[in-house]
């Protein structure tokens, strides 16, 4: 049984496209927030470009020596020889460890013996494959999103791995060899003209009834709203979850981050934590996919 306040925290990779001061800044400010582990990496676009690999080297030593616990992460769509040829040069930094989310990264991590964490663009809904993962060098796996708590606490963890739950930040749900904001502007993807860094969370996808539904993030579709289980951190020590997963935004990150942290240390009451966390949030909040729900509502507690 893992206990609540022994959970670490992690800030997952940043999902979107940010000026390359404004990045630097951000992870500059994390070194000092209560967080275990940074990801650092370029997970949705390769033509994204304001930072290169040689540039979250440096920011991962720095963060090391702050000390951090550094993952870095790969691409979830590898479509060229350039995308390849960065991810190898991921594969053999030597010193930090990697987030695979893609096969072809996890056969090259298995083949390096580079220890790796199994993404959740994965999609390990199965004992077998969460073996299998372990066998080829994974110890620690990150659930799909719409992995519901009744199959998380149900699934065998193969000894020594570690389970990080994503537990706060807009929903990865999909990804597409198309770029949606390039086409949102009438614009082919290869001439995007890099729109996505105008949109600092993502550009909002509203139903004809002007309710906000999806959001769109290059190739990427998230949930418009925000999913977070701050207020149910006291339902995990059942469960093999020994990290959570905070994925960036870009107001009040520090402010959910000490909420977060906070709430394990139990510090602030299950009671609390919405009202606390409904000021840091960018939409509308969510827990259903976690209640075996739809991903979009709201549990009553």
């Amino acid at each position: 049984m893992i206990q609540q306040a022994s959970i670490k925290l992690s800030l997952g990779p940043l999902l979107y496209y940010w000026p390359r001061d404004t990045t630097l800044e951000f992870y500059t400010q994390a070194a000092n927030w209560p967080v275990n582990v940074v990801y650092l990496g370029e997970t949705v676009c390769s033509r994204r470009h304001e930072l290169r690999i040689d540039d979250w080297m440096n920011m991962a030593q720095q963060l090391v020596d702050a000390g951090k616990e550094v993952v870095l992460s790969t691409l979830t769509l590898i479509e060229s020889e350039s995308d390849l040829k960065a991810l190898r040069k991921m594969v053999e930094n030597k010193k930090f460890n990697v987030e695979a989310n893609d096969f072809g990264a996890v056969h090259l991590l298995s083949q390096a013996s580079v220890p790796f964490v199994a993404g959740p663009a994965l999609n390990i809904y199965n004992p077998d494959t969460l073996a299998l993962m372990a066998k080829m060098g994974a110890i620690r796996w990150v659930p799909p999103v719409e992995m519901p708590r009744s199959m998380l606490t149900s699934m065998p963890v193969p000894e020594n791995m570690q389970t990080e739950l994503f537990a706060f930040g807009r929903l990865p749900l999909a990804f597409s060899a198309r770029c949606f904001t390039a086409r949102h502007f009438n614009l082919q993807k290869d001439d995007c003209q890099f729109r996505c860094i105008d949109h600092a969370d993502g550009l909002d996808l509203n139903t004809r009834e002007g309710e906000a539904f999806l959001v769109m993030n290059g190739i990427q579709t998230q949930s418009a709203s925000v999913h977070t289980l701050a207020h149910r951190l006291g339902e995990l020590n059942d469960t093999s979850v020994t990290h959570l997963r905070l994925s960036p935004q870009s107001q009040n990150m520090a402010d959910v981050v000490k909420i977060f942290r906070d709430t394990l240390d139990e510090k602030i009451s299950a009671q609390d934590v919405k009202a606390k966390l409904a000021s840091c949030l960018i939409a509308a909040g969510c827990d259903g996919y976690w209640l075996g729900k739809p991903g979009l509502s709201m549990g009553a507690n």
